[in-house]
């Protein structure tokens, strides 16, 4: 089922990557804190990764000179194939969408999967299709306008230089939602002094335990960040399931600030990067 709480509907194809797109290139080592008792990449990690090939991109292309700061509004994470532990993980990132003051960034990741005694048969290599809607800002955090040189030398192959943020996921918390306090800790906050984008998935994680079979083949993962947390020592999490997935709303004291769907993908490839 392609809904979650109140009706929204969230699965739409991700855009492909194009002959034209220029894209940038990373590998990162997968660690053991990185995977579950499975050896699976859990999704907190999979957000560690867009975080470092966003700022590895940033800081080795023109970015870095004349857009060095950037927020993410929201994520998208269609976990195709899983990838395991031992071995790498291989991202690419190119530009599907533009707009003055904000892009949408398309990502693969890829595993390269190695074995070693824990692991020692062979395994499909995984694969997770991602899409990031980052907003350039000052290091204030304010939103500022993209060098035009610079996104025109990444816009190869887009189609869409009028993106526009529209909203995915239900903002409306069900009445049949329970609540749980969720402990934050100092590192959990960055230089912006917000709340990590990769702290929230940790919270997450927690209930996959609760709905494994959300998880049980290909699914989608949205979440969207509504307003900044401040450095605290506490959230509020309420959380309610529906068929085909669930749906968390993250509070600071009265605020949303952050809401979460996980549903069930059907079993074949949305996107191919």
């Amino acid at each position: 089922m392609n809904q979650i709480a109140d009706g929204h509907v969230n699965h739409y194809p991700l855009v492909p990557i194009t002959p034209e797109s220029r894209t940038f290139e990373s590998t990162y080592r997968i660690r053991v804190d990185d995977v579950d008792p499975e050896m699976t990449v859990h999704i907190a990690a999979v957000a560690r990764y867009l975080q470092d090939i966003a700022l590895d991109m940033t800081q080795q292309s023109e970015f870095g000179r004349t857009n060095p700061f950037w927020l993410v509004r929201r994520n998208v994470i269609d976990v195709i194939e899983p990838i395991t532990w031992p071995g790498n993980v291989t991202v690419k990132r190119w530009c599907s969408a533009t707009s003055a003051m904000w892009v949408s960034m398309r990502q693969t990741l890829t595993g390269l999967p190695e074995c070693n005694a824990f692991n020692p048969d062979a395994r499909p290599a995984g694969r997770i299709e991602t899409e990031s809607f980052c907003i350039n800002v000052t290091r204030e955090g304010r939103p500022a306008r993209i060098d035009e040189n610079v996104l025109s030398a990444w816009s190869g192959g887009v189609t869409d230089r009028r993106l526009r943020w529209r909203v995915l996921n239900p903002k409306k918390v069900p009445d049949n939602a329970d609540q749980q306090d969720h402990l934050l800790r100092p590192s959990d906050f960055d230089m912006f002094h917000h709340m990590n984008n990769a702290t929230y998935w940790q919270a997450v994680d927690r209930y996959l335990m609760r709905w494994p079979e959300v998880v049980a083949g290909p699914y989608r993962a949205v979440i969207e960040y509504l307003n900044a947390v401040p450095p605290t020592d506490l959230l509020t999490i309420r959380a309610a399931q529906s068929e085909g997935g669930f749906g968390l709303w993250f509070h600071y004291g009265e605020t949303l600030t952050t809401t979460v769907t996980l549903t069930a993908l059907p079993r074949v490839d949305l996107a191919r990067g």
